[in-house]
């Protein structure tokens, strides 16, 4: 065939994408029903991980191999499982698990259930949002009653010290590209938005035990007193607002001294509590490093939400299964809802410092060539916002700095510098996520020995011998293409049997 005959291989290029390419070669694969199976197995997992590898239940009586399972025999040579992964950014099935188990986690400990008593349902308990401090005006979104306002309305105040006004009359959109962004980037204090970040997990233990001082002294009690009497529970997750920085959203809850089966004294009430919230965030402060970018006193910022969860929607509180769906939510979103990466930028090596760990100043780490950064990568051609990579190179300058070593800015740039939890909880709150994954782990294990006939491993007269090894993860192009329409039927029939279920 000449080239005029075939304009596509004249401007070479392929007649098909890619994609579509490969997805007929797995639909016309003799193994893509038992692909197909384990990607429903995973639940359309978007980068599941490829084990090889064999597992044998024996009898330890007799030694006789009652099952065997081997990857060899797969037509893909290995077997797939679920990457696990929270974000949904990264992983729409996997994250909807972390979800749904974050919600049960949560309603758990404001319903009871999962072992902890219903009669958790009565103590008292607040829905709060603390919120960091103000570092610069950005671009927002303003609302009164039901109409959108303009952006920040300033008449006649003239410009800033760089030349650029100091408010925006615009009326922004919700989905508009500067919402977030500083009016002005040279007026925005950069350093101390990250410094703040950075120590905001600290900033969360110091309210939990500022808000323990100032429930004892509004009860007229000492501090010693007042934890010989009650237990502070919570649950809280970490969402990323557009300027870049975190606030969290967290459940507290008052219990007697033995936790939630356990009744607080009937001086802790929600007024008391919500009371002092107000008072515990106003007192917390931490002081920066003295450095020649000068000292930051950090706290918190001035907005503050804080409501009692009860039991019914229709008095002028919040339920438990909104307060658990609103946390649930949030619970899988990262940074990169910000406007940055959702993936490490320092060197895996050096972690960021261009040298190996214990050795001298002028030793630089052999993979990053001294400069910390992954090999072959720029940040200034990283795919983020203006204001997401100022905040990066923010915190790869101070980084840097031995001061802030201890911060480790430089594997958390990523992140913008928040290095804490983004979903946690005290000890006694309720289950942990751990015991939920080994509940659903069990019971899928049951299932598999109903299957193959297989006795209770609670009886010990079987035993496992297996052998696992990483053989790759994540999809070819028509596989991903193939696994994502799986899970949107997963989903939908989830919705469906939730819809069902609640009627």
């Amino acid at each position: 065939m000449n080239e005029e005959a075939n304009p596509a291989s004249t401007n070479g290029q392929d007649a098909h994408p890619e994609w579509l390419t490969d997805m007929v070669r797995v639909l016309n694969d003799p193994g893509y029903e038992r692909w197909r199976s384990m990607v429903a197995a995973t639940g359309g997992c978007s980068h599941p991980v490829h084990l090889a590898g064999e597992s044998h239940v024996i009898d330890a009586a007799t030694g006789e191999v009652l099952h065997s399972y081997r990857t060899a025999d797969e037509p893909s040579g290995h077997l797939l499982v679920a990457c696990g992964n929270r974000r949904a950014s990264v992983c729409p099935a996997c994250s909807e698990v972390y979800r749904a188990d974050t919600y049960q986690l949560i309603r758990a400990g404001l319903s009871g259930g999962k072992g902890v008593p219903e009669q958790v349902s009565e103590h008292p308990r607040v829905f709060a949002t603390l919120t960091a401090p103000s570092f610069g005006p950005v671009h927002t979104v303003r609302e009164r009653n039901g109409k959108t306002l303009h952006c920040r309305p300033r008449k006649n105040a003239g410009t800033c010290p760089h030349g650029k006004p100091v408010g925006c009359p615009e009326v922004h959109d919700t989905g508009d590209q500067l919402l977030g962004q500083p009016i002005c980037p040279e007026c925005y204090d950069y350093p101390g938005a990250v410094l703040w970040q950075a120590h905001a997990g600290l900033l969360w233990h110091r309210f939990t035990l500022g808000l323990r001082r100032e429930m004892a002294k509004l009860a007229g009690i000492s501090r010693t007193s007042f934890t010989q009497q009650v237990r502070l529970s919570f649950a809280k997750v970490a969402e990323y607002q557009r300027r870049g920085l975190v606030h969290f959203h967290t459940v507290i809850r008052l219990d007697g001294p033995e936790g939630p089966a356990d009744r607080p004294p009937v001086w802790a009430t929600t007024d008391l509590l919500s009371e002092a919230i107000p008072l515990a965030v106003r007192a917390v402060h931490i002081s920066t490093p003295d450095s020649a970018i000068g000292t930051r006193l950090l706290g918190w910022g001035d907005q503050l939400d804080v409501r009692p969860i009860l039991l019914s929607r229709d008095l002028d509180g919040l339920s438990e299964e909104a307060v658990a769906g609103y946390i649930a939510k949030y619970a899988t979103k990262g940074a990169e809802a910000s406007g940055t990466v959702d993936h490490r930028l320092s060197c895996g090596t050096c972690g960021g410092r261009g040298r190996p760990s214990g050795r001298g100043l002028l030793v630089t780490c052999a993979r990053c060539k001294g400069t910390g950064l992954k090999p072959g990568l720029d940040l200034e051609a990283l795919p983020v916002t203006d204001h997401a990579r100022r905040m990066i190179r923010t915190c790869w300058d101070l980084g840097a700095r031995p001061e802030f070593a201890g911060l480790r800015l430089r594997p958390w740039a990523h992140m913008l510098g928040f290095r804490g939890h983004f979903s946690s909880k005290s000890r006694r709150y309720s289950t942990r996520l751990l015991d939920l994954r080994q509940a659903r782990t069990d019971h899928r294990a049951k299932e598999a020995r109903e299957r193959h006939g297989l006795p209770d491993p609670g009886e010990e007269t079987t035993l496992v011998l297996a052998h696992w090894r990483f053989a790759g993860s994540g999809h070819t192009p028509g596989e991903a293409v193939l696994a994502e329409q799986l899970r949107q039927r997963i989903e939908l029939a989830r919705k469906i049997a939730a819809q069902r279920t609640a009627e």
